[in-house]
């Protein structure tokens, strides 16, 4: 059996007045997601329980089959993961992101998009001028990443961490356009990460590249926003737990992580950016030839979530259909090839175009191939997927749904 999961990250919504009260899926022209749709069933899967932060760390841990309550230790580790970065039993990671905050204002959790090079200067010298301080030394490392996804790690054996898993941290992506004075990290160790936050804004506020950047009519760097910290986790390995060898296609560190840690080879395909602009057609070719040496092929696709959190639904439907157009419907038609076949497309979270943030809720599910007997639907959509009698209020349990194991 060959399986493909396509995972268009954040793209389940709300009826939107402008697409007359169509979702962005649904407003999409999507012949290959309503193909699998009408050979298949859809369904709606809960990813982010109400009790957990609606991320796509804990979105994306749950569609692979990871209960998220008795495996997510933290964001950060698991792009620590992603870079090869061992964490041993006192260390811990800390996603860090490079911001744009005025006025007490969350304006952009990316700093404007930020390049890597951009980033790497600066945390070069937030490592020479924060790092350094005596209250820090040796324990703590601003590790660049790419673009505005950083992260900064602490070597507990070097000085022991003051965190504990009741500090709580708020995403920035969750604050855009709001105050952050009530979303600063809180609890133990907070008072670390506020220093730290703190400290970078001087080191960032002259520094060339923020300079370069007002010059050119970009955003600058204001600071580090410090969020997402944990431990390594330690996940029982895909093949162990479902008995089949992957490979994940994606632009983004986090889900790089989650594959490095369940044993799946990561397949970097040029032209991947994580954004509006990243190559579909490119991962389609790359999903389509894995196929031949995985057992399970998964990619992963930010761009409609990057639209969601930037409010342009037209952006959003667009994204949407060009995953249709290049990732979607070259795998149906290469799957075929294989013998027997199946094939899940489900978003990780919602994100909504209104609140541009990640939300609670569902998402539509849509699996076909080999022995999933068709249900009564045609079409692929938030409104079918709230109408399905096929129901997983529990994500996690659709992967052994999908792989056979139910």
């Amino acid at each position: 059996m060959k399986y493909a999961i396509v995972i268009p990250d954040g793209a389940a919504d709300e009826p939107q007045e402008a697409f007359g009260g169509k979702t962005p899926l649904e407003a999409a022209q999507t012949p290959n997601m309503d193909r699998v749709a009408s050979m298949g069933v859809v369904a709606r899967a809960v990813h982010t329980p109400n009790a957990l932060p609606a991320g796509s760390e804990i979105g994306n841990l749950s569609l692979l089959g990871y209960n998220p309550f008795e495996n997510f230790t933290g964001r950060a580790p698991m792009e620590a993961a992603a870079q090869g970065i061992k964490l041993g039993p006192a260390d811990w990671a800390v996603r860090c992101n490079l911001v744009t905050v005025e006025d007490q204002v969350m304006r952009d959790f990316t700093a404007d998009h930020i390049s890597t090079e951009e980033a790497t200067k600066l945390l070069a010298s937030a490592q020479e001028q924060i790092a350094t301080d005596a209250k820090y030394r040796g324990a703590m490392e601003f590790v660049p990443g790419v673009s505005y996804r950083n992260l900064l790690i602490w070597r507990g054996e070097k000085r022991p961490a003051p965190f504990t898993n009741e500090t709580r941290t708020r995403a920035p992506h969750d604050i855009t356009d709001q105050s952050v004075l009530e979303d600063h990290p809180r609890g133990p160790g907070s008072d670390v990460l506020c220093d730290i936050m703190a400290a970078s804004i001087d080191v960032f506020r002259d520094h060339p590249v923020n300079a370069a950047r007002r010059k050119s009519g970009h955003r600058p760097a204001t600071n580090v926003w410090l969020w997402g910290l944990g431990q390594a986790p330690r996940l029982r390995a895909f093949v162990d737990e479902y008995g089949v060898r992957g490979a994940m296609i994606t632009a983004v560190d986090l889900l790089r992580g989650i594959a490095a840690l369940v044993g799946w080879d990561r397949i970097e395909v040029p032209g991947a950016t994580g954004y509006l602009d990243t190559d579909y057609a490119a991962k389609g070719r790359a999903a389509v030839e894995a196929l031949k040496k995985y057992d399970i092929v998964c990619v992963h696709v930010e761009a409609s979530d990057e639209a969601s959190h930037e409010g342009r639904g037209d952006e959003k439907v667009k994204a949407i259909e060009q995953i249709d157009r290049h990732i979607v419907g070259p795998l149906l038609d290469a799957l075929a090839s294989h013998g027997d076949w199946r094939i899940m497309i489900s978003p990780d979270h919602p994100t909504f175009l209104r609140t541009k943030v990640h939300t609670h809720g569902n998402v539509p599910v849509a699996m076909a191939g080999t022995g999933i007997a068709p249900d009564e639907f045609t079409s692929y959509g938030d409104t079918n997927a709230a109408r399905s009698r096929l129901a997983f209020d529990e994500g996690w349990h659709v992967m052994p749904w999908f792989i056979g194991k139910k």
